[in-house]
């Protein structure tokens, strides 16, 4: 547990990396630009709606989304609803009980042993697909069990297991961070994020709406909603209607789903838009992740640059910094004001960017990581490709700071530094297979 300590205060971030060029603010929104998207994702919804049955179809394509989405193992019975109550135990005086979804996922790990360790009380839920290695998210999981929280294995569209769920425990929290992730895969299947983004967290609210009392929700969005937005830093009122991949605009779809049943059904729901997360436990298919793998097994690494040589940047920020604005969200979420399914009065809607607001060069971050592993880094200079990645991310977190006390603490060279000591306990010293 000790990798997953809150770290002391230090000073705030290096001096941020600046652009060498200046944006100008767009406001013009494009009419065409704003109906493909909806097209997009109403289309998307019908699909969904239609055709997501993985029985009904024996293409790969369907094969994968059910191997990946659809596991479900069996739940029921009074020893599983006896390690849920003891999961879900309030132990501290002003304590919440929390539903926390894709919690054997690298935020949701850290989110809910932070709730556990300040006496909430605390019930996972996660599918362990296998986008990335499932062992590790196995991990995470006996991380967690021996810290008190029990994770049930299970899907967010089933609806059966999330009314079993709310018969044992009456949550009045929900921390939804189960999603389909990865910019890039959504070449690949972009079903499965449809599945999960959308028809997930549709399925999701369309229980809470109905749940009596309505909890209060916090979810995860993402910066990527930013899309091929221009001017910096980017504020939540910036205009979010360009996204550069299929992730980013099924997270865009998720923030308008979310304002629908707020209007409709009373929800309280805070959406946080999350900048570059990184630190131990991390996810695999990051590039701090795969480079430190990449550069300790002697192979290439290929680094981006935009047009014209420009810079590829990116808002790192710590894990540690992550759960604090997490739990501030929860802290300050007001509660729903519908009940059955009818809504009584208006309920609280918002978004946060939960970033660091340094942007760093991938190129510095390399040089940080050859400098812990002591290992020299052979550089592959490569054209960003047109595979959904964007050329910087930079958050403005002044309404984070201002509405949840959310303040950023962790230099990238502190938070790499304790990444590495990680990596290297678990998959070197650990033995463990880093593929």
């Amino acid at each position: 547990m000790s990798s997953m300590k809150h770290i002391d205060n230090i000073p705030s971030t290096p001096g941020k990396f600046k652009e060498k060029s200046s944006y100008n603010r767009l406001r013009l929104h494009f009419s065409i630009a704003k109906l493909t998207f909806w097209s997009f994702v109403f289309l998307g919804l019908i699909f969904v709606c239609f055709f997501r049955s993985p029985s009904s179809s024996s293409s790969p394509a369907s094969s994968d989304l059910s191997r990946r989405s659809l596991r479900t193992s069996s739940y029921d019975g009074p020893a599983w609803e006896k390690r849920i109550k003891a999961s879900a135990k309030i132990r501290s005086r002003n304590g919440i009980s929390v539903l926390v979804t894709g919690a054997a996922g690298f935020v949701g790990t850290h989110v809910s042993s932070a709730l556990k360790r300040r006496g909430d009380g605390v019930v996972g839920l996660d599918n362990f697909n296998d986008y990335y290695d499932p062992s590790l998210k196995r991990a995470r999981q006996t991380l967690l069990e021996g810290a008190g929280v029990y994770i049930v294995e299970g899907d967010i569209n089933d609806v059966t297991l999330l009314k079993k769920l709310f018969d044992v425990v009456q949550f009045n929290h929900v921390m939804h961070l189960a999603a389909q992730a990865g910019v890039r895969y959504a070449m690949e299947n972009p079903s499965s994020y449809v599945h999960s983004n959308i028809a997930g967290l549709v399925n999701l609210l369309e229980f809470c709406k109905n749940a009596n009392p309505q909890p209060s929700i916090v979810w995860a969005s993402s910066s990527s909603v930013y899309g091929l937005n221009t001017k910096v830093p980017f504020s939540e009122s910036d205009r979010t209607d360009q996204p550069a991949s299929l992730y980013a605009a099924t997270k865009k779809a998720g923030e308008e789903i979310a304002h629908t049943y707020n209007h409709i059904y009373g929800l309280s729901l805070t959406g946080l838009r999350f900048f570059t997360v990184y630190g131990p436990w991390g996810r695999p298919d990051m590039a701090y992740f795969f480079f430190t793998r990449d550069i300790l097994k002697g192979k290439s690494i290929s680094i981006f640059e935009g047009a014209n040589h420009g810079t590829v940047a990116r808002d790192f920020t710590y894990i540690d910094d992550i759960v604090k604005g997490c739990l501030g969200a929860l802290d300050t979420a007001e509660k729903s004001t519908g009940s059955g399914g009818k809504k009584k009065g208006p309920a609280q809607l918002r978004v946060f960017n939960l970033g660091n607001t340094s942007p760093v060069p991938v190129s510095d971050l390399v040089t940080i990581l050859e400098r812990l592993l002591k290992v020299k880094a052979k550089r592959a200079l490569m054209k960003l490709p047109r595979n959904g990645d964007v050329q910087f991310t930079h958050a403005n977190i002044s309404f984070a700071q201002r509405e949840l006390g959310y303040k950023p603490t962790t230099y990238l060279q502190t938070g790499l530094k304790k990444f590495v000591r990680w990596y290297l306990s678990y998959y070197v010293d650990g033995k463990k297979s880093a593929q």
